[in-house]
């Protein structure tokens, strides 16, 4: 039986719980304070939370909130949005997290992942891909919360933020955020085949029967926003989890 990352990623637009469909029209649903508690008590493995209006704002990151979160989250904890610079990475890591989540600014200034993975870890400095397909069903990479496409191929960014030294790609599907359609298996496939870094597949999880074919199909790990603050199909907000019975007999020993 193998165990696999389950990861709940939490969105955040001015300090508060936001969840989008495809990026676009975020809703509101609380407070993310309450959020981590409640995954405290539900022993998820880790947590990822995102600025997702951090980079636009062309804003440092929330200091003292993720301050506040980082004190009541008694698991691992990511962070990304509006990170920049090294002294930023530095910075957070003094206030508890224990990933960063880099992604705007990777096509520019990809010598950051390789400072920050050789003074913390290439464990800690995860890259984060936003993917779209174009009208030809070609996969592109976007930056800035989805609004700008990066101009280089999939394939070859992969490759040049391997070399940079990530320690972990979070592949996070545009096209399917939000609609509980499942994972993109295909993307998902296309960046395993071409990377050994352990990638955590993000964008379209329903249910827990959504996460198997994602590991099959090469994901290390898999999050999903949706599922984890939504119950029912009229999207009513209700943090929970899977039980962890239900993720042994479903997921870890199929594996």
């Amino acid at each position: 039986m193998r165990r696999v990352r389950i990861i709940p990623v939490l969105t955040l637009q001015n300090e508060k719980l936001v969840k989008t469909i495809r990026f676009k029209n975020p809703t509101y649903i609380g407070d993310p304070i309450n959020a981590v508690k409640i995954f405290n008590e539900k022993e998820v493995d880790e947590i990822v939370i995102l600025d997702i209006t951090a980079t636009k704002e062309k804003r440092e990151p929330n200091y003292n909130k993720i301050e506040e979160i980082a004190s009541e989250a008694f698991m691992p904890f990511a962070y990304g949005g509006g990170i920049t610079s090294l002294h930023q990475i530095e910075k957070l890591f003094k206030l508890g997290i224990e990933k960063v989540v880099l992604n705007s600014v990777l096509e520019t200034g990809m010598e950051l992942v390789g400072e920050a993975a050789k003074i913390f870890g290439s464990q800690s400095v995860v890259a984060s891909i936003d993917v779209k397909k174009n009208i030809f069903g070609k996969n592109n990479a976007y930056k800035i919360s989805g609004s700008t496409k990066i101009n280089i191929s999939i394939n070859e960014y992969i490759s040049q933020l391997e070399q940079a030294g990530v320690g972990e790609f979070f592949i996070n599907s545009i096209d399917n955020d939000g609609t509980y359609s499942g994972y993109d298996l295909g993307l998902i496939q296309q960046i395993s085949s071409r990377v050994s870094t352990p990638i955590v597949a993000c964008g379209g999880a329903g249910s827990i029967n959504s996460f198997l074919p994602a590991i099959q199909h090469g994901a290390s790990a898999v999050a999903a926003g949706s599922m984890f603050v939504y119950t029912g199909s009229t999207r009513g907000i209700l943090i929970n989890y899977p039980k962890q019975e239900d993720l042994v007999n479903k997921i870890y020993k199929q594996l």
